[in-house]
Parts: structure tokens; C-alpha cells; sequence
């Protein structure tokens, strides 16, 4: 029998699939429940044609359960992105009106034509970065909301308030020197009173949530948190959402996919790029943040933005442009550690991260090149040196 390509609109409780040959012929369609007995059933429907591959709409998404239960039983998967069967379906239909099976189809079509789509593989290090990492995001905008309201009641305690930077046993200190007799301020007292309990127990997950993300970031044998201003959190998101750094053919590619290469913007005589707004916006938080830091030391970066301040560049112009530097300079640093893990000593291949990332095989267009590029007129720094 000839390849058929599965294709596969998931939802939490139901999966719509299309089966189609390699002339778009439809040969099987339905909908089952992802319980146990829909899910079995479905496999065997699948299973009656020996050559086939699954294509399932958002495995990092929506789709990751079952995409996974279907990789654990032998299965071949292909990850197809939202956007093209968005695409695909607009083109089939002339309009983007969606249904369950019309999607099924745009993502089974979208698997038949497209070369270089993410073959789906069993969860692994990366997957439980990404998790830790989320877990440290939420522990970490949690504290500051509690914060927050802390210095809200503190204010109506306090005159003057507290200090900015504030920790449970520095806000249990100064609770302890206000004894308020009205109901009012015996209230805000008591509220204030719990509020640091809570701030005392988030900065204890804060505390495990770190060391257990810097003992798995150490394990994969990454070298990132050598770079200034990148830390066990941002290492893990790194790893977590980059997955395998080689899918990205150069450092272009990966400064567009992160949204620190500025866009091409220029129309007739005049030429000029803006700002993208576009890209992995955790990853590019993770880079301004380095950037932020340092700013704050004497570091290479430093230098480098006073150069662009000194060339007439704003100051976010320079900002986005040590950005883009230092994109390609953790591009460089993960090419290096992954090469390092695929040729242990004596040549001898290592154990390599299998890509679980978020997004699919970058394509850039000439729109989206890293536009200025990371030459400059200025001697290049040992730091930010990433060709």
C-alpha cells in the first residue's frame, strides 16, 4: 500500500482524523474520544494501513497528550504547527471557517507537502526544564504580588511604609512595632500577619524550586550559566524552550526566531528596520535580562552599549542591539555544548538532547534576516566575539 499520512485535529476529550494518500486522496475519516477505549480505537483504525505517519496539530499544546501516547506505542508523529494548517485551510476553503474535520484535513495535507516538520519524541530533560522553570515563573510572579499587597497594608500601618525590597523576616520585624486598638488597623495588622506567612512559604519553594533546577541544568552538561547574567532559570529556560539549538541552520535564524532581529521595513529609496515584535517572548526575556545585567557590571556589554550610545544610537536602539549581540552569543555557547555532547572523549559519540521545543524548524525569509548583522566597524570583544 502506498504512505498515508494521518491527520489529526486533538481536543482534551475528542481527536477528529483524516487519512490521506499521496495524491490527497481520502481513504478513512473519524472522530473518537481520547479515553482509553476511543483512543484504542483509533489506533486501530491507523494501524490498518502498515505505512503511515501521524500528523498531529499543536504537540506542544493541545495535542501533547496524545501525541505522546501515541510516540509510546511505536507510533510515528509529526508536529504540525497551527499556523500552517491555518494557512492551509484558507487556501482549501477560501475562507478560514473552521470545523473539525476541515482542520483534520489542512493538518494531513499540511504533513503531505511540507519537508523538515518536527518528528514528535518521547518527553524528556528538556520537557521537565520547561515545567521547573514555568513552576519558578509562577512561585516568583506570586511573591511579587504578595509583596504588593504587603506594602499596601504596611503604608496604612507604617508611616512611611516599608523599604522596597522587603523579606518575610524584615516585614515580621517592623509588624511586631505597631499594636493598633481600633478594629481597623487590627484587621490590616492581622491581614499583613498572614500575608508574610505566605511570603515566608513562597520563599521557601523559591529557595527548593532553585537548587533543584540548578542540579538538573547541571546534568545535561550545559555550559550557559558561565555566560554573564545568565542564571539556573535562565539556563532552564533556555534548554526547556530551545530544545536542540541545531535545528536552527545559523544564528540568524535563531536571533529571528527569539524576535532580537530587527525586520526589514524599508520602502523604495528609504531603508531602514524596526523592531520585531514577533518570536519566543520568554526566550527574549531571558536576553534582556542578561542585557540588564550587564549593564549593571563592567562587562564587555557594557562597553558595547556605550559604543552604540557614542555611534548616536538611543538608548533602547542600543539596548536591542547588545540584545542581538548576545543572541548570537548563546547561540554559540549551546552549538558548542551540543557538539561537545554528541563527541565524548576519544571521539566517541555522547548522549545529546532530543529537541522538544516549542516551535517548529525555523524558516527565515529575507525580511526576517538579522539585519544589521553582528559585524560592526568596532574591534570586536572576547565576550560578544559569536561568528
Amino acid at each position: 500500500m502506498r504512505r498515508v499520512i494521518i491527520g489529526m485535529d486533538p481536543h482534551k476529550r475528542s481527536a477528529t482524523i483524516e487519512v490521506i494518500d499521496d495524491r490527497e486522496k481520502v481513504l478513512a475519516q473519524g472522530r473518537f474520544g481520547t479515553d482509553t477505549v476511543g483512543y484504542q480505537a483509533m489506533l486501530k483504525v491507523g494501524r490498518t494501513y502498515p505505512d503511515r505517519t501521524w500528523a498531529v496539530e499543536g504537540c506542544n499544546g493541545i495535542g501533547r497528550h496524545i501525541a505522546q501516547r501515541l510516540v509510546a506505542d511505536g507510533e510515528t508523529v509529526l508536529d504540525v504547527p497551527a499556523k500552517l494548517s491555518a494557512r492551509a485551510r484558507v487556501f482549501a476553503t477560501g475562507q478560514g471557517r473552521k470545523t473539525d474535520p476541515v482542520d483534520a484535513h489542512s493538518v494531513a495535507v499540511v504533513a503531505l507537502r511540507t519537508n523538515g516538520l518536527r518528528q514528535v519524541a518521547v518527553d524528556d530533560t528538556t520537557v521537565a526544564l520547561r515545567l521547573l522553570v514555568d513552576r519558578r515563573d509562577g512561585l516568583g510572579r506570586a511573591r511579587t504580588e504578595t509583596i504588593s499587597r504587603l506594602h499596601h497594608l504596611l503604608l496604612e500601618l507604617v508611616p512611611g511604609g516599608a523599604k522596597k525590597y522587603l523579606s518575610a523576616p524584615q516585614a515580621r520585624a517592623l509588624l511586631n512595632t505597631v499594636r493598633p486598638r481600633d478594629i481597623v488597623g487590627r484587621t490590616r495588622r492581622q491581614l499583613a500577619s498572614e500575608l508574610i506567612t505566605e511570603l515566608a512559604v513562597i520563599d521557601k519553594k523559591i529557595k527548593a524550586a532553585n537548587a533543584q533546577l540548578t542540579e538538573l541544568v547541571t546534568t545535561t552538561g550545559s555550559s550557559l550559566q558561565e555566560l554573564n547574567g545568565i542564571g539556573p532559570s535562565g539556563a532552564a529556560r533556555l534548554l526547556g524552550d530551545i530544545g536542540d539549538i541545531t535545528r536552527f541552520a545559523s544564528r540568524g535564524h535563531f536571533a529571528s526566531w527569539n524576535g532580537t532581529a530587527p525586520l526589514d521595513a524599508s520602502s523604495g529609496d528609504q531603508e531602514r528596520h524596526r523592531l520585531s515584535r514577533a518570536g519566543n517572548r520568554r526566550i527574549n526575556r531571558v536576553l534582556h535580562i542578561m542585557a540588564i545585567v550587564q549593564l549593571r557590571n563592567d562587562t564587555e556589554g557594557r562597553a558595547y552599549y556605550r559604543r552604540k550610545l557614542a555611534a548616536g544610537k538611543t538608548p533602547m536602539e542600543a539596548i536591542r542591539a547588545l540584545k542581538r549581540r548576545l543572541s548570537d552569543l548563546v547561540y554559540k555557547q549551546m552549538i558548542r555544548d551540543a557538539n561537545a555532547a554528541r563527541t565524548g572523549p576519544g571521539g566517541q559519540a555522547g548522549a545529546a538532547l532530543q529537541s522538544s521545543a516549542a516551535d517548529p524548524i525555523p524558516k527565515v525569509s529575507s525580511s526576517e534576516q538579522s539585519l544589521p548583522g553582528p559585524a560592526d566597524t568596532h574591534p570586536r570583544t572576547l565576550l560578544l566575539a559569536a561568528s
